[in-house]
Order: structure tokens, then sequence, then C-alpha cells
């Protein structure tokens, strides 16, 4: 078996059970692909073809608005899918960008052979269907905590729940995925060194 599969192998086998079998089929469906930091994988406007699985580095994916300015939607590194979904689904136009923050390799499933593997993987149904509730999830915790936290709150609790990521990032994104200004992460950031001293 490849190593680049061994992360996605390992996530399927942390939802639902899977055999040395159904990983043979599983890994025919994906093909690898290698992005340098800033590569783009998608960009808004065009087709998005497939979902993506990192198996090494850290990717985003974002808008722009009509000021230019950056707003990111999700981070994903080692163990997680990437896509604009809608784009995916519904075969329209991306919304989003995504690009490679860190060297990056992703595992790449069309849309064709996504269908596929459902049919002869059924397992791979049951996972996806976990990974989508989980997502609904996650995203109303996230459209809460925009909503109800302050700005310090929204901070920590992402440290707090991406302990590894947090030293990755560079401050301007962590802000952007925030909706924060960089220079309010830096008095937050101001804040905390200084009641921990």
């Amino acid at each position: 078996m490849e190593q680049v599969f061994n992360v996605l192998f390992e996530h399927i086998a942390d939802k639902v059970p899977i055999t040395e079998r159904d990983k043979e089929v599983v890994m025919s469906f994906f093909r690898r692909k290698k992005l340098r930091k800033r590569q783009y994988l998608l960009q808004e406007g065009d087709v998005c073809k497939y979902i993506s699985f990192v198996t090494e580095g850290l990717m985003r994916s974002y808008t722009v608005d009509e000021k230019g300015n950056e707003h990111i939607n999700l981070f994903a590194w080692e163990g997680w899918w990437i896509s604009d979904f809608a784009g995916f689904i519904f075969g329209n136009e991306a919304k989003l960008n995504i690009d490679a923050i860190e060297d990056t390799t992703v595992l790449l499933l069309s849309v064709e052979n996504y269908e596929k593997m459902l049919t002869e993987v059924p397992l791979m149904e049951r996972y996806f269907r976990v990974l989508y509730q989980n997502s609904l999830a996650t995203k109303d915790s996230r459209l809460i905590s925009a909503i109800t936290h302050t700005a310090e709150e929204k901070y920590t609790m992402f440290l707090d729940t991406y302990p590894s990521i947090g030293q990755r990032l560079p401050q301007n994104l962590i802000a952007s995925y925030l909706g924060l200004s960089p220079e309010t992460i830096s008095r937050i950031k101001k804040k905390i060194t200084e009641t921990n001293t």
C-alpha cells in the first residue's frame, strides 16, 4: 500500500471499519497531486472537479471581496478534506479560491470516481455521511461563536481547538478566519502574554 494513503485510511478507520480489500479498491479512485506553497488548487469561477484529502501540508479556502480583502472559511491540514463543496456537488462555478499555505500533497477524488466509489464500496457512503454530519455541527458552532463570542474568546477558542495549527499559521490568516483584524489579534496576544507573566 502506498505510504501517501496511510493518513486517509487512518481517517476512514476512525469513522468506519475498513478492510484491506476495501483499501485496495478505494485507492484506485484517487490520484495524488503535489502543490507548492501559494499554488492554487482551485480558483473562483473555475469548475470544481475534485474534492481533495490533505495527506501532508496546509491549505485554505477563501473568498475575496470587492475591496480585495480575503475571507478565509476553512483551513485544511493532514487528515482534512477541502473543496468548493457546492461547486463539486452541483457542478456550479466555484465561489471559493483554494491554495496551499505550505508545500502540500493531496489525494484528488473526481465527481465520477466519488459516485463510483460510493456504489462499489458502501462503507465509504457511511464514512462521508459521518463527515457531513460533523461538518454541519461544526458550521453551526462556528456561526454561534461568530455571533456570541468576543474577539478574545474567538482567538483563544481557535488556539484551544487547533493548538498545532495555530503555530503553523501566520497571524493575518488566523485573523481573516476569525473575522478580526491583524491588529486586534496583536492586542489579544499582548494581553494574554501580560496576563501570563
